[in-house]
């Protein structure tokens, strides 16, 4: 698609101004059509509150992102289809059932599989017609019993099981190192650093995966479900960036817990500042995953990672 930012024009800039004021980000000081300072501040602000990059730019994910925060859960019916339903309401649906013990997965915004068998599920507890969609009846009898705050819910409990559980050490852990690709050079510096980590992770004893080869270039939802089909423990992402970050997955709905430890381990080996984001690697994937955002990705840094995997492991 095509991006919007300062200087853009049009009925296209109106909508987003449009679906901006209704979620509370009203760029109420530009004239509507005209993507201004303060639509641009506005879009920076419902970034950060999707945990995407901030840089006040109209591309394909914030365009994505702004589009799913428009439903709410009961606007539509929700079941598994292809593509799969995304949005708010899917979310929302999610936290409740996770938050009452029916397994929905990651609280990723995507109407999948484990989001139907949680439907199902709950639907066979409360005796309603079990056909895996959640219209009216469904939402309805959640709202009645997820009255009040919703607790932590499965996909929190799965993540202490796991630490739990965890052999605390490298030696045959699954990690998939990914390299990022948006562009021709950042596909080739960050393949570098994730070939090195893969290199310095089997040294040590460790199963590494490696996204792809060093001249391809893949989408980052193709990667992420490469990771999926990996089963991967871990998953650890290089991508080209001045902000010399390490994130790990984080919405207002759902954090984990995992991932941030380990991004913290990392942190402390690299540097850089931990934050949660939700980019897809991070909220599509179904292990713990982070990624280093740095503009030195080399050898020396896929080393350094591979370091903080093994301090990750040490401290649980």
């Amino acid at each position: 698609m095509r991006l919007y930012r300062s200087g853009s024009t049009g009925e296209a800039v109106r909508d987003i101004q449009d679906r901006l004021a209704a979620l509370g980000f009203d760029p109420a000081d530009d004239a509507r059509g005209e993507f201004g300072q303060a639509t641009t501040e506005s879009t920076r602000s419902f970034q950060r509150s999707r945990g995407l990059n901030p840089d006040g730019i109209i591309g394909p994910d914030t365009w994505r992102a702004l589009y799913e925060a428009g439903y709410r859960l009961g606007d539509r019916l929700l079941y598994l289809r292809r593509p799969m339903l995304r949005g708010e309401d899917v979310a929302e649906l999610q936290s409740r059932l996770n938050g009452l013990g029916f397994d929905a997965g990651k609280v990723d915004s995507i109407y999948g599989p484990d989001t139907q068998r949680a439907i199902y599920e709950f639907q066979a507890n409360r005796n309603l017609t079990e056909d895996g969609i959640a219209g009216p009846e469904v939402i309805t009898e959640l709202r009645l019993v997820t009255r009040g705050p919703i607790r932590a819910g499965r996909e929190a409990i799965r993540e202490r099981e796991w630490l739990r559980a965890s052999d605390k050490t490298i030696v045959g852990t699954k990690v998939f190192f990914d390299a990022a690709a948006r562009s021709s050079d950042e596909a080739r510096q960050a393949w570098v650093a994730a070939n090195a980590a893969a290199l310095e992770f089997q040294e040590r004893g460790g199963l590494p995966l490696v996204s792809h080869g060093a001249d391809e270039h893949l989408p980052e939802r193709v990667r992420a479900g490469r990771a999926n089909r990996g089963a991967a423990d871990l998953i650890v992402s290089f991508q080209q960036s001045d902000e010399d970050r390490v994130f790990y997955f984080e919405t207002p709905r759902s954090r984990s817990e995992v991932g941030e430890r380990l991004a913290r381990a990392v942190s402390r080996e690299i540097g850089g500042t931990v934050e949660g984001r939700a980019t897809a690697m991070l909220r599509e994937t179904r292990s713990p995953a982070i990624v280093i955002a740095r503009n030195d990705l080399d050898e020396t840094l896929g080393r350094k990672t591979v370091a903080g995997i093994d301090h990750f492991f040490s401290s649980l």
